[in-house]
């Protein structure tokens, strides 16, 4: 299996399990440099290589009132400014093609957004920047789908994938993680992520706003590391009942260094076991 390099950090077969953190989206300059400290600290604390995640222009929300961002300008600006001042790797969703040029030139990794992950164009776009793509398998495709998905991205010759578990539809408002996604879309040959806090979402079960079951985070999240998962993709935030997005799923903050230091020991005993 390939493994792939985002700055100094590899992730892989054989290497570290990687973390992706960081809110949801960027609320305010100020708070989003601070989360960017906080989660930089949260590496240094857990020995855990740290990748920053926070989204610019969230589109796709459930209704016309909800927060998005700052949009693609500022959100850009302030992207490169985490990447710069903290020396993190960052991650953030792109939505439309003529948003990816840019976004290219302050992100380390483009990730095609779970409910896009079937848009050619964007697909294409993304794949040809060279960066590094995280592709989120769509919440309606079995996970041996994402394979045409794949192939779209190889057909540019950039080869740097990563493949992102997210749940899948389990009738209305729900999702369910079926941790046979991960050994399943492995055999691509590409990293395996798994998104803990997406998959314990409840899709529009609060009318106007994603619900969500945040007390299931951590054992899906334990799971998905001993199944194989190289890495894990988690959005924190320092006071969820106040974040402007996706309130119900964002891991607390003060919670997170317990919960990397146990996906670690997990990630490595797993590690211990191929080997047998």
């Amino acid at each position: 299996m390939t493994q792939v390099d985002v700055k100094d950090i590899t992730i892989g077969p054989g290497a570290p399990l990687t973390v992706i953190a960081g809110p949801c989206v960027i609320e305010s300059r100020d708070h989003v440099l601070r989360m960017a400290e906080a989660v930089r600290n949260l590496g240094e604390e857990t020995g855990v290589p740290v990748i920053f995640k926070t989204s610019y222009d969230k589109a796709n929300r459930s209704s016309i009132h909800s927060y998005r961002g700052p949009g693609v300008e500022d959100g850009a600006a302030i992207l490169r400014e985490i990447r710069e001042e903290f020396a993190l790797p960052v991650l953030t969703d792109v939505h439309e093609p003529r948003q990816v040029e840019l976004i290219a030139t302050v992100a380390d990794v483009l990730q095609i957004p779970a409910f896009l992950c079937r848009q050619t164009d964007l697909v294409l776009t993304i794949a040809k920047t060279g960066r590094v793509v995280n592709v989120k398998k769509g919440q309606f495709l079995a996970p041996w789908d994402l394979e045409q998905v794949i192939g779209k991205i190889t057909s540019t010759g950039n080869e740097q994938i990563l493949i992102t578990e997210r749940g899948t539809s389990f009738g209305y408002n729900n999702l369910v993680s079926d941790m046979r996604s991960i050994p399943i879309m492995k055999q691509f040959g590409y990293p395996v992520v798994f998104d803990a806090t997406h998959s314990a979402q409840l899709p529009g079960g609060s009318g106007d706003r994603t619900g969500g079951m945040r007390e299931y985070i951590p054992p899906v999240a334990r799971a998905a590391v001993a199944a194989g998962a190289d890495a894990v993709f988690m959005e924190v935030h320092d006071n969820v009942d106040e974040a402007r997005s996706d309130a119900a799923t964002q891991w607390p903050l003060e919670k997170a260094k317990d919960l990397i230091l146990q996906l670690r020991r997990i990630h490595e005993a797993t590690g211990e076991m191929e080997k047998l």
